[in-house]
């Protein structure tokens, strides 16, 4: 399994950007949603779709200091069960559908972009250190 990808000491730089500006962690944010693009726009066409419920339920949701894709939502709770499958029920019939452990569509989209996430991860962050007004080497 592929390690997450880890920014050394991005909290005390969210800090430190919180008392230059109130509103420049809020790039923070922006910067890691863009990143988890990268893994949704690879993931949505992998899901299956009968209605389009399941794709557009993965989505981006990232915090200041994680970048995250969500899968599942209230209008499509089956989602996890797609992408890694195990026991559920459909319209009160059991189902079974094997169990795979890295899943389906999600995680193994962000194996095949992770290149493309810690690029697109590190732009986004030093545009929002250069918009802070600071100097990066």
């Amino acid at each position: 399994m592929t390690e997450p990808i880890r920014v050394e000491g991005l909290a005390e730089f969210n800090r430190a950007l919180k008392k230059l500006d109130a509103n420049a962690p809020k790039g923070l944010r922006l910067a890691h949603n863009e990143a988890a693009q990268i893994v949704v726009d690879a993931a949505r066409p992998l899901m299956p779709s009968r209605t389009g419920r399941a794709r557009a339920a993965i989505k981006t949701r990232s915090t200041r200091t994680a970048t995250r894709v969500s899968a599942g939502s209230a209008r499509a709770p089956y989602v996890p069960w797609l992408d890694y499958g195990g026991e559920g029920r459909r319209k009160g019939r059991p189902s079974h559908r094997e169990f795979k452990k890295g899943g389906r569509y999600v995680y193994p989209a962000f194996h095949r972009t992770r290149g493309d996430v810690q690029d697109a991860l590190e732009s986004a962050l030093l545009k929002v250190v250069r918009d802070a007004g600071l100097e990066v080497d």
